[in-house]
């Protein structure tokens, strides 16, 4: 059983007045910032905001800090510290991607997006068309969102370079069946890329068990810093020629990421791991290999009966349409659904004059609405949350959704 006391405590946002008051349901789009990281920001500007890597000792321990960030999210990853790269976001993480890619495909060569993309892991992609690339596109069935993998079998054939699918999509909020997709897109012979953006703040993935090739997700959703985490294995480096100056192209922290990586905010980074590992330490934890997947558990312990509860609600509303399925156990803490014949804009704001905070639009899904039938234009109102959301959180939710429609 998750400590929340202990959780909350971690997290400034909910002792800020004029926080303290709301429920925090757009997590999706940004989670609060622990503790641990502001501190460590705090500390680099405070203490060493100098260029890194000189011999003066301000400039050393700000390159030491630096390279520990990788070194410590590779643990949690299961992944070797040279295949974790930092760049500015995932959105922008993901152009740079496409361009390496293009750099080293041909005509004819065919890459494979899902429908239920959140538009950085689809239009940089779909853009390759226009360079001779055969572009393919994974439907998702239009009633519920979803993607089945016998529709990706019928894409794959040796052409196939690249698969580009979301772990868990920001809309649907099912947790897709990763290690499958990747079994069948390596049997064809191509690279599987997954946008884990919408699935890490639920927990890091054990990405060696999963069989992604290049990973992605965001420290800003994870309660760190505003950047993109890339990981690229090194059996999926051939794919992409390297996008730094021509004297980086070697080093793993720069020779995907062209401007270099932000220097305060790798360093604030490490933050994020080091609330991981209190936390687990609180809970019991010894500092061991099975710390990553217990802090997953102790998120997962935490969210599951929210979950449960908000689509139990939900299926007694007759005039709701849920987005993703309805099964609690196949899906994460992201839980989209519109309301005929009214803005999803319209609803939030009654909810915000709850104390609810909640998104409203298309998430950058928009592809997806329209595949679903769905008005880009009116949105979906999104409820997200994550392990500090507490019980009480919950039923102020609930009540506020009784009053909105």
């Amino acid at each position: 059983m998750i400590d929340l006391d202990f959780v909350r405590r971690q997290f400034p946002a909910f002792a800020t007045p004029s926080l303290k008051e709301h429920s925090f349901f757009e997590n999706a789009g940004g989670s609060y910032m622990c503790q641990h990281v502001i501190d460590r920001f705090n500390r680099y500007f405070e203490q060493r905001k100098v260029q890194p890597y000189y011999a003066f000792e301000a400039s050393k321990i700000a390159g030491e800090e630096m390279d520990l960030a990788p070194i410590r999210f590779a643990r949690y990853l299961n992944v070797n510290a040279d295949e974790v790269l930092f760049g500015p976001s995932t959105s922008q993480n993901t152009y740079v991607l496409a361009r390496a890619c293009l750099e080293r495909l041909v005509q004819g060569d065919a890459i494979i997006v899902s429908a239920q993309e959140h538009e950085a892991n689809s239009g940089v992609w779909r853009k390759l068309a226009d360079y001779g690339i055969d572009v393919r596109i994974w439907c998702v069935d239009p009633n519920d969102g979803r993607l089945q993998l016998s529709n990706l079998l019928a894409l794959l054939d040796n052409k196939v370079r690249l698969v580009a699918v979301t772990h868990c999509s920001n809309l649907v909020g099912e947790i897709n069946p990763v290690r499958q997709i990747a079994d069948a897109t390596h049997d064809a012979g191509g690279l599987l890329l997954v946008d884990g953006v919408s699935y890490c703040p639920h927990g890091f993935p054990d990405i060696d068990a999963l069989g992604a090739d290049i990973y992605l997700f965001s420290t800003y959703k994870t309660y760190g810093p505003h950047q993109g985490v890339m990981v690229i294995r090194d059996a999926a480096r051939h794919l992409f020629a390297p996008q730094s100056h021509f004297f980086n192209h070697d080093n793993p922290m720069k020779w995907m990421v062209p401007a270099g990586p932000d220097h305060a905010q790798m360093a604030a980074a490490n933050g994020v791991i080091d609330y991981f590992d209190a936390l687990d330490a609180h809970h019991g934890g010894e500092d061991d290999c099975e710390r990553p997947r217990r802090i997953s558990a102790l998120f997962t312990s935490a969210e599951a009966p929210h979950i449960k509860t908000l689509l139990e609600y939900i299926e007694t509303r007759n005039n709701v349409h849920l987005i993703g399925p309805s099964d609690p156990t196949l899906r994460a803490a992201t839980i989209s659904f519109v309301v005929p014949h009214m803005a999803a804009s319209s609803i939030s704001q009654k909810l915000a004059n709850k104390g609810i905070m909640a998104g409203a639009g298309h998430y950058y899904a928009a592809r997806l609405f329209s595949q679903m039938g769905l008005d880009p234009e009116a949105g979906a109102v999104r409820l997200s949350f994550v392990h500090y959301t507490s019980t009480s959180d919950m039923t102020n939710l609930i009540r506020a959704l009784d009053e909105a429609f």
